[in-house]
């Protein structure tokens, strides 16, 4: 899932500076879930912005990434003269592109692609290159996982199984040998991996994927 934490009050209130009626709207999808943005946040975050004399009122959607859930706001977005996003970025873009005419403010900071460690804890497993390949590592990713995103082994810094850039973090090669002994598949370890192919990445300009099948 997308993993976002708002942003800081004094920053949200620096960027609604120039507005008075402003609509908080949260997103019932990833930021729900890492408590950041859904519903309860929105309120939340609505109720802060009255206490700081704006006009604020709060409301939500299933999933601000996708048009057909922002039609209903037809009519509620124009009453208002800013909209302060507690989706991710690309919730953000979407509230834009649907309601041109509306300044659209992002309340939150996108991290990463993560998943729940524990209650309140998340941490980032994917970063959406484009070429997955942790069949190859036993389900783990040394291009999100890894500090320095090595693809034949450990770096010489290491030490206990713990990360040399982040002590406080475990190190992904470490996990990944773990993790191939217990399948019994360490050999797997000893083919030399090809440079990564970065093209399908984010470094090579906007993606977009298009399928033949079910477009209309």
């Amino acid at each position: 899932m997308i993993v976002g934490e708002r942003k800081p009050l004094r920053e949200i209130l620096e960027s609604l500076s120039p507005y008075r009626e402003v609509l908080v709207l949260g997103c019932g999808a990833c930021v729900t879930v890492c408590l950041a943005g859904g519903e309860k946040e929105a309120r939340e975050v609505a109720a802060l912005l009255r206490l700081k004399g704006f006009a604020a009122e709060a409301a939500s959607v299933e999933r601000q990434c996708e048009r057909e859930f922002l039609l209903p706001l037809r009519e509620t977005v124009p009453a208002f003269q800013a909209v302060l996003s507690l989706a991710c970025g690309v919730g953000v873009q979407t509230l834009s592109e649907v309601f041109p005419g509306i300044p659209v403010l992002p309340g939150l900071n996108t991290s990463f692609m993560g998943a729940p460690l524990a209650q309140g804890v998340w941490e980032e497993r994917c970063i959406g290159c484009g070429e997955c390949i942790v069949h190859r590592f036993g389900g783990i990713c040394p291009v999100a996982r890894c500090a320095k995103n090595l693809l034949n082994g450990p770096c010489g810094g290491s030490k206990n199984g713990r990360c040399e850039v982040r002590p406080d973090r475990d190190c992904a090669w470490q996990l990944i040998y773990d993790r191939m002994k217990a399948l019994g598949r360490l050999e797997e370890l000893f083919v030399i991996q090809p440079p990564k192919n970065w093209g399908p990445s984010r470094f090579g300009a906007q993606r977009k994927i298009v399928r033949e099948d079910v477009r209309r």
